[in-house]
């Protein structure tokens, strides 16, 4: 017989409610998803780890289940209108291989930004997302949940970048950074075997420290009366490029 949790004071429920804190999803390794597609998507890649069901929902995974009343689906989910299905996840395993065709991200801070980007990474055949130490949270629910599950398709990995750019162009790949102007269209340019492209960070830009270590500099064309475009969809526009 299936046992519902019905408190919110039982400790199993307090612990899973502080995985939306960063510094405790670091701690247990762990991380929250809400919604069926979410949580089938993590299933499907071996990271869901606990199933957790509104008692009336039916949702049949061969994995640790949980029955909760709705009241503790509502005190656990950050979303006014909650789903009925959620899950707690082991953190994805980086890769140590990174592949030939790199994205990387200097101090992105919006979620939804990376989540955004990292579904263009998987539609346009990118092997690995590099993050700087200063960007948001991977695991932070509004990145999971723009990633719509993208997130467990992409090898994602965490670097300090003045000293692993260095390493990439010591290993012969192409570095690319990006500028709203001053640079080669993304129409023209010539593509490598072995590239790493930089977008940065949403108001600033790339950093000076990060531009000295490109080998070029490219840009979307487009109409002057737009001054320049959201990362995420700038992101988007040259990986789409670079895939033809």
């Amino acid at each position: 017989m299936n046992v519902t949790y019905t408190s919110i004071d039982n400790q199993k429920i307090k612990d899973i409610k502080k995985l939306h804190n960063k510094k405790y999803r670091d701690k247990k390794n762990l991380f929250l998803v809400e919604g069926e597609h979410l949580v089938l998507e993590a299933y499907k890649k071996g990271y869901l780890k606990t199933l957790i069901l509104d008692e009336d929902a039916v949702f049949p995974l061969d994995v640790d289940t949980m029955y909760v009343t709705n009241n503790i689906i509502s005190y656990i989910s950050t979303l006014e209108t909650p789903y009925r299905v959620l899950g707690v996840c082991n953190k994805i395993r980086p890769k140590d291989k990174l592949e030939n065709h790199l994205l990387i991200l200097e101090d992105i801070q919006d979620p939804g930004n990376l989540g955004t980007i990292i579904r263009s990474a998987v539609a346009f055949n990118i092997d690995t997302l590099v993050l700087s130490s200063k960007s948001v949270d991977l695991y932070n629910s509004k990145v999971i949940r723009a990633s719509q599950g993208m997130i467990f398709h992409l090898n994602i990995i965490e670097r300090e970048l003045l000293s692993f750019i260095p390493e990439l162009i010591s290993n012969h790949y192409n570095i690319m950074g990006t500028r709203v102007t001053h640079g080669k269209s993304v129409k023209k340019l010539e593509k490598s075997a072995k590239f790493a492209i930089i977008m940065g960070n949403e108001g600033n830009g790339l950093s000076e420290e990060v531009g000295e270590l490109c080998d070029e500099f490219i840009y979307i064309d487009m109409n002057d009366a737009c001054e320049s475009l959201n990362v995420g969809v700038a992101t988007s526009i040259i990986l789409y490029e670079l895939d033809k």
